[in-house]
């Protein structure tokens, strides 16, 4: 019998959602960043098997928001808690429960969905952790079962993912059994241009940026793919920063991303990057539209 079904992945900021699922399906399709929020917006991640296709939600982290593009994140995290068939509670090894896994897990009280609880990052959890930290993550709601993994160094996973099997419903392949994540190349893109500023830069800025790919297209000469994107910010200061004592850090951030690109498009890429300014971007409504971000 062939199985399908979609799978939530919640959880506070930073606890390795994106990595997570990155590992369940054996290939780098969200990017990551040690960063809290990362992920922005609800992405389908597909893993296809010979009996089982698991849909996998990726989700903002579930936080208070300061802005109206925090606004969005928070009520795209929600609605994947709606019409999925299981839903995943991550949370971290190395601490004690906070008022943000307090906050998910009053919120997963209210579902009727299953839910699993997984602890992950239990490659860094001290020696008491059984005795002190995994009591209180289990009394914070009911949970179906509870799954101690690293997806880092992908202790465990293979257990969850039968898990996952065993608890979704008989159904087709909604994807091609050949496709790994729902969004258009140029989505992919500039999340991979976003992830290659996440790591070039520090404080405020990475919450600040976003990326639109402004175009894309293959010249004629050599089958050249060119990529022109866009990189937005709120303050000069962070344009600045960004570009880099003579456009050192720029050059460093488009020689990254236009490697990955290169693996991900199958091309040679000739990747043209400008930083532009505009003022409070993440609470203005008619600019969060214009990168997708509200529905």
């Amino acid at each position: 019998m062939f199985v399908s079904g979609f799978i939530a992945v919640v959880g506070r900021p930073n606890v390795g959602k994106s990595t997570l699922i990155n590992a369940l399906l054996g290939q780098k399709v969200l990017i990551v960043s040690p960063r809290p929020q990362t992920t922005r917006n609800r992405i389908h991640a597909i893993y296809t098997g010979e009996d089982a296709q698991l849909v996998f939600l990726d989700t903002p982290g579930i936080h208070h928001p300061r802005h109206r593009l925090g606004d969005y994140m928070l009520k795209v995290a929600l609605d994947a808690l709606k019409e999925v068939d299981l839903i995943l509670f991550l949370v971290e090894a190395g601490s004690l429960p906070g008022s943000g896994d307090r906050q998910i897990a009053a919120l997963l009280q209210r579902v009727k969905t299953p839910v699993l609880l997984v602890i992950n990052k239990i490659d860094m959890a001290a020696g008491d952790f059984a005795q002190r930290v995994l009591p209180r993550y289990a009394e914070l709601a009911g949970y179906r079962e509870i799954f101690q993994v690293s997806a880092l160094q992908g202790h465990n996973l293979e257990h969850l993912r039968h898990a996952i099997i065993s608890l979704m419903p008989a159904g087709p392949c909604y994807y091609p059994q050949d496709m790994r994540i729902d969004r258009p190349e140029e989505f992919l893109a500039a999340e991979i241009i976003r992830e290659k500023i996440l790591e070039q830069t520090f404080a405020e800025v990475p919450h600040c940026v976003a990326v639109q790919i402004a175009a894309m297209e293959v010249r004629r000469e050599g089958g050249l793919l060119l990529i022109r994107a866009e990189i937005f910010v709120e303050k000069d200061s962070q344009k600045k920063i960004i570009i880099g004592k003579g456009g050192g850090i720029l050059k460093q951030i488009g020689s990254t991303a236009r490697k990955d690109l290169e693996k991900l498009l199958g091309s040679a890429v000739f990747l043209d990057l400008w930083v532009k300014v505009k003022k409070d971007w993440r609470s203005r409504d008619n600019i969060l539209r214009q990168l997708g971000y509200t529905e």
